[in-house]
């Protein structure tokens, strides 16, 4: 399943936040939230959690620093979790505190897992990204 659109949601009392109902199915067999290097966090599924660190760690030298550096980050910034039967998922006070996020967020969809965002930095970052957009595309050319 691709993961598509932003949705606004508010955390409950007990930092619990509510999946968007048309990802749960794709989320029923575990997640991973991790820290975005960005400050927002991240909801993968495993298998997801697991490709994507490993499309980077694998291409490193295995004792390089750099390599320490980022399973360190990515590894020790991550939590495996699960649904509960409200298709919550639990935001731990670390990855909160990365993310500046304390009540209102916004879950966006980012084709293979979701961002997390403060609603208020996501707002913002979009207002930003509407003046850098067409920039980003065209420095990226069009492979021939």
């Amino acid at each position: 399943m691709a993961f598509r659109g932003h949705y606004e949601y508010s955390l409950d009392a007990k930092k619990r936040l509510n999946i968007p109902p048309k990802f749960r199915p794709a989320l029923a067999g575990g997640v991973v939230v991790s820290a975005n290097l960005e400050p927002c966090v991240d909801i993968w599924t495993p298998e997801a959690f697991d490709t994507f660190t490993s499309s980077f760690l694998a291409n490193l030298n295995a004792v390089s620093l750099e390599r320490a550096k980022l399973t360190r980050f990515f590894a020790g910034g991550s939590f495996d979790s699960e649904l509960d039967g409200a298709g919550r998922v639990m935001l731990n006070s670390a990855l909160l505190a990365h993310a500046g996020i304390e009540k209102e967020v916004v879950v966006v969809g980012v084709l293979d897992h979701l961002e997390v965002w403060d609603r208020a930095r996501w707002l913002q970052g979009q207002a930003e990204l509407s003046d850098q957009v067409i920039e980003i595309a065209g420095s990226l050319g069009h492979p021939s």
